[in-house]
């Protein structure tokens, strides 16, 4: 993923996160985040929940940017 593509994701989420919490709750989360250890295959797992392999690597092509 080149770094165009990374700053625009990294600025679309942030967008994201305004709108859904509002600009102080999303600058907490994104504190939280940062501060506090996560565990990602606890994220990956809720994250993914109900799909299958196959339906989740169907998502990744249609968004690949080879």
């Amino acid at each position: 993923m080149n770094r165009f593509i990374q700053a625009l994701l990294r600025v679309s989420g942030i967008e994201v996160l305004n709108k859904a919490l509002g600009p102080a709750a999303a600058l907490r989360f994104l504190t939280l985040l940062h501060h506090e250890p996560t565990d990602y295959v606890k994220v990956s797992r809720r994250l993914y929940e109900g799909q299958t392999i196959e339906e989740i690597f169907e998502r990744a092509k249609q968004h690949w940017e080879g």
